[in-house]
């Protein structure tokens, strides 16, 4: 399968560069992350109610998402949306794995509820009012690529824009030996069939693996906190963020690659 849309709507969410203006001009080179940068997303989307009790998972999802949605001209309540993570909640996981092992009969109703890969998905549509059709992807550290190419085929087959958002925070605990996430970041695009702005992007899959990381992505590994499903996204933006058209190779699985070309 193969198909052209257009990314009318980027948001982003690292620390030190809280929107995708301010991260395009670090991918740039224009100027560097600011240390004076919030140090949580802000993600008021959420009614305040949820904003306090939300995980940052949640809360990072809902930043990227509402900035995307913003800057494509896009209401929420109308995108079918897809939501990618490669290890989830990692604090809450955390949690729950030393709570069942010591008292398991003290463990939060709450923080296993917001434990759930589909829990970003479920705060958004919730907070929007969004009937459209919601998924939650993960695939490890293929996560982003999985995660785009569900709402890419998406958006080809029902020829309607999608929100896609990809997001993971920082490791905690035991689980830090075996994630290494050290930081964390989140990315959305809105993905437009029909849109007439915004950078292209041609994109097909294969059968095969997609290789050796490009150096690209090997070097915004580091910036994206050691999480590789992280520098995958990172490395497509910085080809939106570029001036001249890109190729990109993403893994999928150990036998299954995402070709994309990118034109900023």
């Amino acid at each position: 399968m193969s198909a052209t849309l257009r990314i009318a709507g980027i948001g982003a969410w690292t620390q030190g560069a809280s929107d995708w203006p301010a991260l395009r001009g670090a991918l740039r080179g224009e100027h560097g992350l600011a240390v004076d940068a919030p140090a949580k997303p802000a993600a008021n989307i959420l009614p305040a109610a949820e904003r306090r009790r939300a995980p940052d998972g949640v809360r990072l999802a809902a930043e990227v998402a509402t900035q995307a949605c913003a800057m494509a001209g896009c209401d929420p309540a109308a995108l079918p949306c897809v939501f990618a993570s490669a290890f989830g909640e990692l604090a809450i996981t955390d949690y729950v794995c030393e709570t069942l092992a010591r008292a398991p009969l003290e463990l939060s109703p709450t923080k296993f509820h917001n434990s759930v890969l589909n829990a970003p998905a479920g705060y958004w549509t919730i907070a929007t009012g969004c009937m459209a059709a919601s998924s939650a992807v993960t695939a490890h550290h293929c996560s982003f690529a999985a995660g785009l190419l569900e709402a890419l085929a998406l958006a080809a087959a029902d020829d309607t824009p999608v929100l896609f958002a990809c997001c993971d925070v920082a490791s905690t605990g035991p689980l830090a030996e075996m994630t290494h996430t050290s930081l964390a970041f989140g990315v959305a695009l809105v993905l437009s069939p029909t849109a007439t702005g915004g950078a292209r992007l041609r994109w097909s899959q294969r059968a095969g693996g997609a290789g050796a990381l490009l150096p690209v992505v090997m070097a915004l590994r580091a910036v994206a906190g050691d999480n590789p499903a992280n520098a995958h996204a990172l490395a497509l933006l910085a080809a939106v963020a570029g001036s001249h058209p890109a190729a990109l190779r993403l893994p999928l699985s150990s036998g299954l690659t995402l070709d994309m070309e990118i034109t900023p």
